[in-house]
């Protein structure tokens, strides 16, 4: 099979377990508080949940190292998506929405693993860098199909657990067209993943460290959208389209971001300016207008996954023999992050009755990253460079 259908395979898989396996919790954050299931800081504890998970299942994706272990891990994060949101439609209270979420986060983050190193794998084998680069649109494009059917269904009425139900149907059909063309982990274990000599890898480290701040002040936003819209236009049905309008100014990122030629020397520098470009979409977040609103969707949306592969790259500029276990590890890294995010939300929430504080905090961390990147270790390659012996004329 091509590698552009195995490719477009891995946006579609990335599409359902992100967009609906993952996020679909944020558009439905009205409904189960208008309904009275949860509050506000009960809506930040379950998601913490799902970020829990996502933080264990990138952990337990890090000993996927065989062929099998991989394919098991894809197909069965892929058929959890499907079960549990379709479970969700009989879920009632915290309880039961808080263990569904936690469930999902695992799942998608074996999805998201997964199909991060097969799909960059098979990027680099056909040169078409380009196209692996936007197998990153996928969690866009999902976010986008979210909004759009939640706006549909608030339209017509329907409550929460419609649209549970609707999301499961949409996310069976997905998984059912691409089952056949999802990548083959074989390939991979040809490429034998090896640690440098000295079982060190300069600049991973801080990487993580930038990524997993990159979690925590994209998170806030990205979760408690829906809700923030709803609190501005009072549950009509204009609040509706902030959050798809997100999704789509987050694939129209990743396909600006495609268009880039990747050079290790200038990745940190796009890397430093969509950090800087989205805390200011957090700050305006925070403006109690709602053009200010709309003005976070926009630099918060765009940034938000053209920085996954522009990180990706610097993983692979720095260790381009360890990228599957690279990517867990950074996977793991976004997850703590993204796991804090809620938790600082719930605590704003509680102490100060909304979510200005956690807001603040999550576009400081966001300044840090970009400053970290800005600093970055630079690529071995470069090193090489930099201390080669000037030529003799």
């Amino acid at each position: 099979m091509s590698p552009l259908i195995r490719l477009l395979a891995s946006l579609v898989a990335l599409m359902m377990a992100m967009g609906i396996g993952r996020f679909s919790l944020t558009p439905q954050l009205p409904h189960l508080i208008s309904e009275g299931q949860i509050d506000l800081t009960g809506a930040g504890l379950i998601a913490a949940a799902n970020y829990l998970g996502y933080l264990l299942g990138a952990l337990d994706a890090m000993r996927a190292r065989r062929p099998d272990q991989v394919r098991n891990r894809l197909h069965t994060g892929l058929w959890l998506c499907v079960g549990l949101t379709l479970a969700s439609y009989w879920a009632q209270g915290f309880w039961a929405h808080l263990l569904l979420r936690f469930g999902s986060g695992i799942a998608s983050a074996w999805v998201m693993v997964m199909i991060t190193a097969l799909s960059q794998h098979i990027a680099i084998t056909a040169n078409r860098p380009r196209l692996g680069a936007l197998v990153f649109a996928g969690p866009g494009l999902g976010v986008m199909l979210t909004g759009l059917l939640a706006l549909a269904a608030n339209l017509t009425g329907q409550d929460s657990a419609a649209l549970w139900m609707i999301y499961a149907l949409a996310a069976l059909l997905m998984l059912l067209v691409i089952l056949p063309a999802l990548p083959q982990p074989d390939a991979l274990a040809a490429r034998p993943q090896t640690m440098q000599p000295d079982n060190r890898q300069p600049g991973i480290a801080r990487l993580g460290a930038i990524y997993g701040l990159y979690g925590l002040g994209y998170i806030i936003p990205a979760t408690f959208l829906s809700q923030m819209a709803n609190a501005r236009f009072h549950g009509q049905w204009q609040a509706d389209l902030f959050w798809p309008a997100f999704g789509l100014c987050a694939a129209i990122g990743v396909a600006l971001i495609s268009f880039r030629r990747p050079r290790p020397a200038t990745t940190r520098f796009w890397l430093m300016g969509g950090l800087w470009i989205q805390a200011l979409g957090v700050l305006a977040c925070l403006l109690p207008s709602s053009a200010g609103l709309a003005l976070g969707v926009i630099l918060c949306g765009t940034p938000f996954l053209a920085c996954m592969p522009l990180v990706m790259q610097c993983s692979r500029d720095l260790a381009p023999n360890a990228t599957a276990r690279n990517a867990a590890m950074l996977t793991a890294c976004f997850a703590v992050g993204q796991l804090c995010g809620p938790l600082l939300a719930a605590l704003s929430s509680h102490f100060s009755g909304g979510l200005q504080p956690a807001l603040i905090i999550a576009a400081s961390g966001l300044l840090l990253a970009g400053t970290l990147a800005w600093h970055s270790v630079s690529p071995p390659a470069e090193h090489a460079l930099c201390d080669a012996p000037t030529a003799r004329r």
